[in-house]
């Protein structure tokens, strides 16, 4: 009988589990992404799920290991913020990982360094906002501050004109984040949206793509998302986001890429943006789009399968982060 240990890193050392902390929102979404998973591991004949819970951070490399010895599959989720995925990536080799359901640490670390994944791209011909160091002087406004290593909206600005950047560059920090690890790319207007994939050695199979609601703030904050998105843009969407992850080596399990869909029918304003090597909120609504079991298809996908096909149902769902879902006709 198979055992999968699913770490997520806010329920496992209990970060944001106040509501009164200001990470609590991280804490929910971590909750929901796990909450979800977890259940649809456990819907799968024979499977066994452990978890990490209350863990001290002393203590976490420890547990985490044991973890890994002792089951047959491990699914980590974490943010790219400070290279908390990457690491928990590398722990999971250490420790001699059975099956790991995630990209390989190699992998996280480019697409978790937004910089150096933008010139991956380039050279690959995958259309991408230029990324430099915001040390040197900025593109032409607008343009947008980024964490380097972060993820959600944290450290995330739109500055639209020369005063914006004069503060931004006196205050030396951004959400907390000096200047020095922030990257500066020119501003594209169009359609969020974002595309999984279940990747595997022998399948990459897209799921049904949908639209990011952004609030309409420079901050560009995470309200959740829609799917899916109209069949014009689906077929985009698809297409540039496979072009996106062909492009880098070692990806694998579930993987999330971040898109702009610009105004012109044939894409030719289409960018990739991000790309996401693990869980993310959009499972939550995915899963409610089909009969189908999600966790069932990514253990196929990552243990050699060639042909999964996922049937999707009619109408669709808007999720909010914390896991919330609305089927809409």
């Amino acid at each position: 009988m198979p055992t999968v240990f699913v770490y997520e890193y806010c329920t496992a050392l209990g970060i944001g589990r106040d509501p009164a902390d200001p990470a609590h929102s991280l804490w929910r979404e971590g909750n929901a992404m796990r909450s979800a998973c977890v259940a649809d591991f456990e819907r799968i004949p024979g499977v066994t799920v452990r978890t990490m819970t209350g863990v001290r951070p002393k203590g976490e490399y420890g547990e985490f290991a044991q973890f890994v010895a002792e089951t047959d599959a491990t699914l980590v989720i974490a943010p790219e913020t400070d290279r908390l995925l990457v690491a928990r990536l590398y722990w999971a080799g250490e420790n001699g990982v059975r099956r790991l359901l995630n990209a390989s640490g190699s992998a996280s670390d480019i697409t978790g360094d937004k910089g150096r994944l933008a010139g991956v791209w380039q050279d690959a011909g995958v259309p991408t906002p230029a990324a430099h160091p915001l040390s040197v002087e900025p593109p032409d406004f607008p343009f947008v501050a980024k964490h380097n290593h972060g993820a959600g909206s944290v450290a995330v600005r739109r500055i639209d004109t020369v005063a914006q950047w004069d503060a931004l560059k006196k205050a030396g920090e951004l959400d907390g984040v000096p200047l020095a690890q922030l990257l500066a790319q020119p501003f594209v207007p169009g359609v969020a949206a974002s595309v999984s994939f279940l990747v595997g050695p022998n399948c990459v199979v897209p799921l049904l793509p949908g639209f990011q609601r952004l609030a309409d703030d420079s901050h560009f904050t995470y309200l959740g998302g829609e799917i899916p998105l109209p069949d014009g843009l689906t077929l985009r969407a698809v297409k540039l986001a496979r072009r996106a992850i062909d492009a880098v080596p070692g990806l694998a399990g579930y993987v999330g890429v971040d898109l702009v869909l610009g105004d012109a029918a044939d894409g030719g304003g289409d960018f990739a943006i991000e790309i996401n090597p693990r869980l993310t909120t959009s499972y939550v609504g995915l899963r409610a789009m089909t009969g189908d079991n999600l966790m069932a298809k990514l253990w196929d996908v990552c243990n050699g399968a060639s042909d999964v096909r996922i049937r999707w149902d009619g109408g669709g769902v808007r999720f909010t982060p914390d896991g919330t879902v609305t089927r809409f006709a």
